[in-house]
């Protein structure tokens, strides 16, 4: 029985050509685990359940054969592809003389290019954009759109070796592998473990910025139904060149050389009397109030087992981000464009095309481009799996377009004079009146959509967190509470506090970046490439390179 089972050739002795043959092994790796296969033809009938022909029986000891030849880590003499069908052709063999029709059930469930292209689009597309106009002008004009382009192509390259880790990892299956189990293999338990932190950071990041912004919106919506039932007129004493579009600057002492008193006016609709608002501010206010309210709508629904009711609503962050791309249109033609070039001098009105402060731009950008900790399952779903590269870049080249349409277009659009370019906000948003109409639909859609991908994000945060701490996602009530509850209170001290979107989004994508973007992708590929053989002193240069980049890019952030 022992010598039945026993391999005729060990892996000691085929590993003395295996470097002779690598290159036609490795194309075995999606085969690690193979059924038995038989072809259509080779089925004597129809049945639920058929039985197995001779041809098929005689394929059948040929399979067993080979893998009597080597153990079963060792594929060196695996079955080859001539002898195998292909994958849509699937049969597998029972000893009791019968093949079962392998269910096509995940390859019905592939996407075309196209879905998948738009697939990143949608999930790349979150909050940054509303920070794009703000990094913008931190970076200057030129400046800006250069760094753009350069921080989008390197985060598509870095994006790209992420997709390709798993597959760089010979004899093992890592068809189900995610991006934290490529760093567990290469780095053991600390790969894993500083990888779900990390992750956990950007989430965790964009979670706080949701709760600023919810807080904002809703705010700024509370304020135009007030307006709207109670007939208030709000006058500001800034507003746009043309008079079409009021546009304000909500902290006029950032604009350099001028001082301007910000009032904003209450006037009744007959215009007579002021109307008193102070006890509404009082009891409706942006930092002091609104965070408290939030809380007793979103902490019960953190608490819920499963969030799949939430992914119900996913569909709303396209036609959020559909609508802010046509509000931005209208808005830039009515406004007109309004741009002077001044390199290095700043002016009442315009700030300098090139400005030291432009690491605050790429620390928004990391988490504006960020997908690597799910690029791979997002690419799973590809019909056409060839296709992944070219697919991946186009999706990139999507969401940098609409980055860029949206930042140079509010930017150059700005009405400059009478404000400063200075006064474009962290969220551009806020440097339009509570009263306009497409601003509160806007604001309106934008609250909605948060407020229903607000537990997915803490449904994530849980389960990656708690399954890692105790094995269970939903270890108890009281474990769960107690996270949701620091994850809540983390939201309202910003929203309270430190209410800038720009920075936060700044300081968490340097932070998650620095490991997820930079730091483990070169290390994997250096790693890869040298157990191959194949490093080259450029790659490592170049890669040393990237390492040192995200590290610039976080302590730059601190230095702002």
């Amino acid at each position: 029985m022992e010598n039945d089972s026993r391999p005729l050739l060990n892996s000691e002795q085929a590993g003395e050509s295996f470097s002779q043959h690598r290159g036609s092994t490795d194309s075995l790796d999606s085969r690690a685990k193979r059924p038995f296969y038989v072809e259509p033809r080779n089925i004597v009938d129809d049945e639920p359940q058929e039985r197995v022909s001779a041809e098929a029986a005689i394929l059948n000891s040929r399979v067993h054969y080979y893998s009597r030849l080597t153990g079963s880590s060792d594929r060196l003499l695996s079955p080859p592809n001539h002898v195998i069908p292909r994958t849509e052709e699937i049969y597998i063999y029972s000893p009791l003389g019968t093949a079962f029709k392998v269910s096509g059930r995940d390859h019905m469930t592939k996407n075309p290019s196209i879905i998948t292209i738009f697939a990143i689009w949608n999930t790349m597309m979150g909050t940054s954009i509303l920070s794009i106009p703000w990094g913008i002008k931190q970076a200057g004009f030129t400046l800006g759109i250069l760094i753009l382009i350069f921080v989008g192509l390197l985060m598509l390259y870095c994006c790209y070796i992420v997709l390709k880790s798993p597959k760089a990892i010979p004899y093992v299956d890592t068809s189900d592998w995610e991006f934290p189990d490529v760093c567990r293999y290469y780095f053991g338990k600390f790969g894993q473990w500083s990888s779900l932190v990390f992750s956990m950071v950007s989430l965790i990041g964009a979670m706080v910025v949701y709760w600023v912004l919810m807080s904002n919106f809703l705010y700024n919506t509370g304020q135009f139904i007030y307006n709207y039932v109670h007939h208030v007129n709000m006058s500001d004493s800034e507003f746009g060149t043309n008079g079409t579009d009021r546009v304000i600057c909500p902290y006029p002492s950032t604009d350099s050389g001028r001082n301007h008193t910000f009032n904003t006016h209450y006037i009744s609709s007959s215009g007579n009397d002021t109307f008193d608002v102070h006890s509404f501010q009082h009891w409706w206010s942006k930092t002091n109030t609104v965070p408290f309210f939030l809380v007793v709508l979103l902490l019960p629904l953190l608490c819920f087992r499963s969030a799949s009711f939430f992914a119900r609503f996913t569909f709303l962050g396209t036609i959020s981000v559909i609508y802010l791309i046509v509000l931005v249109t209208i808005k830039a033609a009515r406004l007109g464009f309004h741009l002077e070039f001044h390199w290095f001098d700043t002016t009442n009105f315009y700030v300098p095309e090139l400005r030291l402060l432009f690491p605050q731009l790429t620390g928004v950008l990391t988490l504006a481009f960020f997908i690597h900790n799910c690029i791979i399952t997002l690419m799973k779903n590809n019909k056409h799996q060839e296709n992944n590269v070219r697919d991946l870049s186009v999706a990139y080249l999507l969401v940098g377009l609409t980055y860029l349409y949206v930042g140079v277009l509010i930017f150059a659009a700005f009405p400059s004079p009478p404000l400063s370019k200075d006064c474009i906000e962290p969220n551009f948003l806020d440097n339009f009146s509570s009263g306009d109409v497409m601003v509160f639909v806007a604001r309106s859609f934008l609250l909605f959509q948060m407020i229903t991908v607000y537990p997915l994000l803490g449904y994530l945060v849980r389960v990656q967190m708690m399954g890692q701490m105790f094995g269970n996602h939903y270890p108890s009530f009281f474990h769960v509470l107690t996270l949701n509850i620091l994850i809540v209170g983390a939201g309202v001290l910003m929203a309270k506090f430190y209410p800038n979107i720009g920075s936060i989004i700044r300081f968490s994508g340097a932070t998650c970046g620095l490991a997820l973007v930079f730091v483990f992708p070169s290390l994997i590929h250096v790693i890869s490439l040298r157990r191959r053989g194949a490093l080259r002193w450029p790659s490592a240069v170049f890669h040393s390179f990237l390492i040192l980049l995200g590290m610039t890019n976080l302590v730059a952030q601190f230095l702002m």
